[in-house]
């Protein structure tokens, strides 16, 4: 499948797959909708929640480019936490993709390029530490596999769209998000589908309906139950 580098709305790049149209993040911009989404909508909502936590577990299905892992990791350290990020990717993008996306340039953050091509050059499947307080696992599997159990504070899902692969959408995908999270656990998704909302709500999640980012009307937050 043809892939190539396309600028957003908001001056980031992201990888789009030409024949399905469906890129990694959205087009009217990747860092602010990844910002949106996944630190204030899941992370900054989770420690509003526990303000008392001093680590999180978290979980990226559809690791990708690492961006969301990046800002992530740069959000945690303003707040001195400790991380345990784990992201899942079947199909990993290559250093070469990685070397053409703009990224450090887009969010200021030049001081961080070695660490982020540390994200991508470390070995999969093993646990490795990318600074003091950010531990990196990064898995390769199809995310019909996963078998966690209790392990994660923090699901950021982050697949393709439920146009081009619906089957990552529903209630067989939630059932495993729901048994990976811990008690309070909370999946943040750019989604809005009613189906997919209804797929959360089969398998025992609360949902919220929330604000979008730019460019989108709205997204999902779902949230475990003790």
């Amino acid at each position: 499948m043809e892939r190539k580098i396309v600028r957003t709305g908001d001056g980031s790049t992201t990888i789009q797959l030409v024949e399905w149209n469906e890129q990694y993040h959205s087009m009217h911009g990747a860092v602010q909708e990844a910002r949106h989404v996944f630190l204030k909508m899941g992370f900054d909502f989770f420690l509003e929640k526990h303000p008392e936590a001093s680590q999180l577990d978290i979980l990226e299905i559809g690791f990708g480019t690492g961006l969301n892992a990046l800002l992530t990791l740069i959000h945690a350290e303003n707040k001195q936490l400790v991380i345990s990020y784990e992201g899942v990717e079947a199909y990993p993008v290559s250093m070469e993709e990685i070397e053409q996306l703009n990224y450090l340039e887009a969010i200021e953050a030049k001081n961080y390029e070695d660490v982020f091509n540390s994200m991508h050059q470390t070995d999969w499947e093993v646990a490795a530490t990318i600074t003091k307080k950010f531990q990196l696992k990064k898995r390769q599997q199809i995310f019909e596999t996963i078998t966690d159990k209790d392990q994660h504070n923090l699901i950021y899902f982050d697949a393709f769209g439920a146009r081009v692969q619906p089957e990552l959408w529903g209630e067989s995908i939630f059932e495993k998000m729901y048994a990976a999270l811990k008690a309070n656990g909370v999946l943040v998704t750019y989604a809005a589908k009613g189906s997919v909302r209804r797929a959360m709500q089969a398998v025992g999640f609360a949902v919220e309906r929330l604000p979008g980012p730019p460019g989108k009307r709205e997204m999902l937050r779902a949230t475990k139950a003790n």
